[in-house]
This record gives C-alpha cells, sequence and structure tokens, in this order.
C-alpha cells in the first residue's frame, strides 16, 4: 500500500542539484516539498540517506538545509528509534505583516498566467497521450483523494491531484516548473478562505477534467482547465488585488 511519502510523489520536486549551488537548490527543493504539502504535517520525511542521493548532495550539505528550515519552524528533529524530520503544521491563515510579505513577493497576474499555461498544457499533453493502466489508475486515485478530504484537508489533496496530472504529461521539465510554480499558487491560497461554494465548483471541474483526459479529449482537458485556473485566478485578484 503507497503511502504519503511514496517516491513518485516527490519526483516533480527532488531531482539533482547543479554543482556550485547545492546547499540553495537543495533548500529550494526541501522548501516546495513542505509548501505543497507532498510530506502533510505530522508526517516524517524521507531518511537523510534517501534524500541526499535524490538531490545528489552530501549529507552535511542536507542537515545545513535541513536546519534551515527548522529555523523557520517548518520541520523538527526528534531522536530515538521512530525519530527523523517531521514537518510541522504552518498556520492555516497568515497574519497582516505576513499576508503583505507573501504578496508584495510576486506578481501576482504574471503566477496566475504562468499557471495556466502550464495546467491547460499538461491537461492537454495527458489526453493527447492517452493515459490507460497504472497512470490512469494513478490519476483516478489522485481524484478519489480530493472527494474523501475534509476541509483542512483538502488544498493539499488539491494540490496533489494537479501535480500527479503534470507528472503524467510526459514532460519533467513541465512537472518541475509546475511545482515551483503551484508552491506560490499555495502560499497565496492560505492567505484567503476556504469557501465551501467554490470547493464544490472545484471539485465538479476536477471530475470533468480527468474524465476528458481520459477519454483523450485534449480540447476539453485544455478548456477545462482553463476555466478552473480563472476560479482561482478571480478568487485571489479579489481577496488579494
Amino acid at each position: 500500500m503507497a503511502t504519503e511519502q511514496a517516491p513518485d510523489r516527490l519526483t516533480p520536486v527532488l531531482r539533482p542539484v547543479r554543482a556550485g549551488s547545492g546547499f540553495e537548490e537543495a533548500l529550494e527543493q526541501l522548501l516546495q516539498v513542505v509548501r505543497l504539502g507532498l510530506v502533510p504535517a505530522g508526517e516524517r520525511l524521507p531518511a537523510e540517506r534517501e534524500l541526499a542521493e535524490r538531490m545528489g548532495i552530501s549529507r552535511v550539505t542536507l542537515r545545513e538545509a535541513l536546519r534551515v528550515l527548522q529555523e523557520q519552524g517548518l520541520v523538527e528533529s526528534r531522536r530515538g528509534r521512530y525519530g527523523g524530520t517531521f514537518v510541522l503544521r504552518r498556520e492555516v491563515r497568515p497574519g497582516g505583516e505576513e499576508l503583505r510579505r507573501r504578496t508584495a513577493a510576486v506578481d501576482l497576474a504574471d503566477v496566475l498566467l504562468f499557471r495556466e499555461v502550464l495546467e491547460t498544457g499538461a491537461a492537454g499533453l495527458c489526453a493527447a497521450r492517452g493515459l490507460a493502466g497504472a497512470d490512469a489508475t494513478r490519476l483516478r486515485a489522485a481524484l478519489r483523494a480530493t472527494h474523501d478530504a475534509p476541509l483542512e484537508e483538502y488544498r493539499r489533496r488539491d494540490t496533489l491531484l494537479h501535480l500527479t496530472l503534470a507528472g503524467l504529461s510526459g514532460s519533467p521539465t513541465l512537472a518541475e516548473r509546475y511545482a515551483a510554480v503551484r508552491a506560490t499558487v499555495n502560499d497565496l491560497l492560505d492567505c484567503i478562505p476556504l469557501l465551501v461554494r467554490n470547493l464544490e465548483h472545484a471539485q465538479h471541474q476536477h471530475d470533468a477534467l480527468v474524465e476528458a483526459v481520459l477519454e483523450g479529449d485534449a480540447e476539453g482537458a485544455r478548456e477545462v482547465a482553463r476555466e478552473h485556473c480563472a476560479g482561482t485566478a478571480a478568487l485571489l485578484r479579489g481577496f488579494l488585488a
């Protein structure tokens, strides 16, 4: 049975770093793992050896990056037989100063446009590829997880659904870029309330998107993805712009 830390969940984010910037890129990737909810709050990150091997860095460099996450209150280190590095629960709604910091750090229009380009592209590519077998099963499972999600867990599972779609597109570069922009979008989504009506609408769009992808309807999949992104963009502009 797959766990929340299954390797495929981390594949869009964890990759070998470039020589000369190992610490910085490792820190970026670990921050994305946490910000995207790939390892949920209360769960343990993969073992240091696995993380170091996947990013192609020494364990000394890895520990330096993990120390930054600890200093930022994102993870904690626990000793003992069942120890390791555990993800801490983040503040659901940031306060005024943190809200200003997050919104000032990004170009909202650019982030939302880039997200739409990547999501519509991923949807079209997946449909054109004709997902079947294990790939189709994986996509259906990610969709089913959003249906079963309690309200406080919905955004994390929504993120995993979209990361799954990007990962199945056949383009590792697209999946990598999407993980980065989605981490930024999630930081912004954390600044606005969860609206049940919006989540219901989004879930209908998820259903239609997966159906179009599995039916091989590339244009239909792109259109649903475009509408889905437009809804999120409207909320973020309304609350934050």
